[in-house]
């Protein structure tokens, strides 16, 4: 079983900054693929950000490539969301996710990860 919290989300003005961190635990000795997803008001959820187990490979949405910086810790399974350059429609309940069995070619797949923690609410304002 893997443990999945997602911190520091919050109300930022346009144009701002937020960093987001991931933690995962429960797999001690394994590093696993991390990725961020959103889910805006009335909408599904949608992919924002993966990277690999090693690091050396992300993905980023078309939306928020240029703004937003994945990266993760090199020794444990936290993960981080460097958000720059927010804007309003970046307003979104913010989920982490886990890969155990790999996400086998598609990191923008929901469906690839194992775990999800509970989402962090991040607000941009106009």
């Amino acid at each position: 079983q893997v443990h999945v919290v997602e911190s520091g989300g919050g109300l930022v003005q346009a144009g701002g900054s937020l960093r987001l961190t991931c933690e995962a635990s429960g797999r001690p000795g394994s590093r696993l693929p991390i990725a961020w997803f959103r889910q805006r008001a009335g909408n599904e959820r949608e992919f924002v950000a993966a990277i690999t187990w090693s690091g050396d490979t992300v993905n980023y949405a078309d939306s928020v490539r240029g703004r937003f910086t994945i990266s993760r810790d090199g020794a444990e399974n936290t993960g981080y969301l460097q958000m720059d350059s927010l804007k309003p429609e970046d307003t979104a309940v913010y989920y982490c996710a886990v890969s155990v069995y790999g996400p086998s070619g598609r990191p923008r797949d929901p469906n690839a990860y194992d775990y999800w923690g509970q989402g962090t609410q991040v607000t941009v304002s106009s």
